[in-house]
């Protein structure tokens, strides 16, 4: 299985990029379609209208989300942990996804950029 880190520096305070990963009105504004997300641990959670599923494993305020992810015919999930650290008004966003295939995991460190986390950065960034 195989793992990947990225990190982006993301020119907000760390409760609106916070916000920005648990408030379903604020996903669905950089996402790709209907979202169901929390802030609360053991709360299930879909995003792009259901391809992606999964549940919230720890979650610490404004600091730390770990979530079990599932899509397609997934049989065990990956792994995705985001954690926030505030930077005087920027936050770095680092970005850990694990228990990811050895076949195909590029796609998935390629899709964050471009489908999650840069589309986030630019929606809080306004």
């Amino acid at each position: 299985m195989k793992s990947f880190k990225q990190e982006y520096v993301i020119n907000a305070p760390a409760g609106k990029v916070w916000e920005a990963l648990v408030d379903p009105k604020v996903i669905e504004k950089w996402g790709g379609g209907p979202a169901k997300m929390s802030d609360k641990e053991g709360d299930a959670f879909s995003l792009w209208g259901g391809d992606i599923w999964g549940k919230n494993k720890k979650v610490v305020p404004e600091k730390m989300l770990v979530q079990e992810w599932y899509g397609g015919d997934w049989k065990e999930p990956s792994i995705v942990t985001f954690t926030l650290s505030d930077q005087g008004g920027r936050t770095l966003l680092s970005l850990v996804h694990g228990n990811l295939p050895d076949a195909g995991w590029e796609e998935f460190a390629d899709g964050w950029k471009e489908y999650y986390c840069g589309p986030l950065k630019e929606l809080v960034e306004k």
